[in-house]
Formats: structure tokens, C-alpha cells, sequence
């Protein structure tokens, strides 16, 4: 009786969804991924411990940590205004803004890299600026956090849009009619209801920068101990042939981004279910 009153969905059921899922899973993510610490295997620890604590390795790892953080901090707060400005005011050629946050991805890689060195150099439309005030960007770190900011902008847009347009403005308009300031508004209002989604359009973009390598590998110019991230490290790696060690390097950044993802994964847990509980 109880399977007679089953409702029927489109899709199959759930063992055999659940069968597809983990097929698909396991093809796409868990062989490959399981590929690396294969690979890795065949290292022995001596040899290992030496590879991934190398000066080289240790520069390119600090670097591109320290500048995945950077852009996904600085994409959260413009981000953030970027989204506002798009869902709160209506301007003369909003629709073409809205369409170029878009825009590195759909953008190759590789494109916005020459596009970013060719600006930012000290020829260029914005680096004839830079370089008398002894900026410089092209060949530096700051160009490698620049190119990162570039390309990951759009994931905290697009993840904070969606909860602005459903945040209704009568609630603080009623705030303001109660006496609060602007800042009361925000703090208690508007940014606990965005921090969520911001949390995950910052965790998007710094889990996207992390991986990037064709708009830095241009405007870094992939100087050792000094712009070198850790995907142009593997890449060399490979080049001379030295699949082992490529891995071992892919390992340690595997297992370091899934440590940080989980902590801020938990971190935006934690905000939602003391909202929920406040509600």
C-alpha cells in the first residue's frame, strides 16, 4: 500500500540517481584526484618532504595563497559595491555594466592575461601612470594579484546579486522609521542577510584564483622566488619530465585548499544556522 502511494517523479529514484551521481562523481573528480596521490606514491617520504619544502616550492606556495586571499578579499568589499550599485539604482547603460562583470568568463585566460600586461606595463594606458609614482605591476606580485582579481570578480557579484534583489526595502525603510542611522541599517539588516552568499562568492573566488594560470602567467612573467605561483611551478615541472614531483606539489595544494574550503565552509555554516536561530 505504501508503494502504491509512492508519488512518481520524473526523474528516477533515488537508488538509482544516487548510482548515477557517484559514477559521475567518480569519473570526473575522485579517478583523477586519486590519480595524483597515486603518482605521488611512488616518492619516497625522504624524497618528498625535500621536494615540497624546497625554497622554490615554499616562494610559490606563499604567493599564491597570499594573493588568491587578496583578490577574494578585495573582490568581497567591490564586489559587494558592484552588486549594490546594480540592483539598488537604475543609470544610463546599466545593462551594459550588468553584461561586463560577465566578461572574464567568457573571457580566454590567456587574453585577459596579454590584455592586463599590455595595460599595466610601463607603456601602457595605465602603467604610463603607475611608474613615475614607483608602481609597478607587470613582473611583480601586485600583477599576480591583480590578474587573480580580474578573473574572479565575477563569482561574488553574481552570488551576492541574487540575495540583494530578494532583500526587500520596506524592511529598512521600517528600520529608519525607528530611529536607526545608516550604519545601524547595515550592520544589523543588510550585511547579516548578505554575509552568507558573501562568504561563499569570497570562498568561489579565492578557490578559482588558487588554480589560475593563464592571465598570471603573462603579467607575472614567472620569476622564480619571486612571481612564480604554483601552477606555473607544476607546469615546469612537467616540462622537464618530472611527473613525480608535480604532483607532490599538486598533493600538498590539494590537501592545503580542501583545509582552508572546509573552514570557511563550516565558518558560513555556522552563520546561517545562528541566523536561523536569531529568527
Amino acid at each position: 500500500m505504501t508503494l502504491l502511494l509512492k508519488k512518481r517523479t520524473i526523474l528516477p529514484g533515488f537508488g538509482l540517481s544516487l548510482g548515477y551521481t557517484v559514477l559521475y562523481l567518480s569519473i570526473i573528480v575522485l579517478i583523477p584526484l586519486s590519480a595524483i596521490f597515486f603518482k605521488t606514491a611512488t616518492l619516497t617520504w625522504d624524497v618528498f618532504v625535500q621536494t615540497i619544502t624546497d625554497p622554490l616550492v615554499m616562494a610559490a606556495y606563499r604567493l599564491t595563497f597570499g594573493a588568491s586571499l587578496a583578490a577574494g578579499l578585495i573582490n568581497a568589499v567591490f564586489g559587494f559595491l558592484v552588486a549594490w550599485v546594480l540592483v539598488r539604482y537604475e543609470f544610463p547603460g546599466k545593462q551594459i555594466v550588468d553584461a561586463l562583470v560577465d566578461l572574464p568568463f567568457a573571457l580566454p585566460t590567456a587574453v585577459a592575461g596579454i590584455a592586463l600586461t599590455t595595460i599595466y606595463s610601463p607603456n601602457g594606458w595605465l602603467g604610463q601612470f603607475l611608474e613615475p609614482l614607483g608602481i609597478k605591476v607587470v613582473f611583480t606580485p601586485l600583477g599576480v594579484i591583480v590578474a587573480l582579481t580580474f578573473i574572479s570578480l565575477p563569482f561574488v557579484v553574481r552570488t551576492v546579486q541574487p540575495v540583494l534583489q530578494e532583500l526587500e526595502m520596506e524592511v529598512e525603510e521600517a528600520a529608519a522609521s525607528l530611529g536607526a542611522n545608516r550604519f545601524q541599517t547595515f550592520s544589523n539588516i543588510i550585511f547579516p542577510a548578505v554575509f552568507p552568499s558573501l562568504l561563499t562568492g569570497f570562498t568561489l573566488a579565492f578557490a578559482r584564483a588558487l588554480g589560475e594560470y593563464g592571465s598570471v602567467v603573462f603579467i607575472s612573467g614567472n620569476l622564480p622566488l619571486k612571481t612564480q605561483i604554483v601552477p606555473l611551478l607544476i607546469i615546469s615541472k612537467l616540462e622537464q619530465y618530472n611527473y613525480a614531483g608535480a604532483t607532490a606539489i599538486a598533493v600538498v595544494m590539494l590537501l592545503a585548499s580542501f583545509a582552508l574550503l572546509l573552514m570557511i565552509n563550516i565558518l558560513q555554516w555556522w552563520s546561517r544556522r545562528r541566523r536561523t536561530m536569531n529568527t
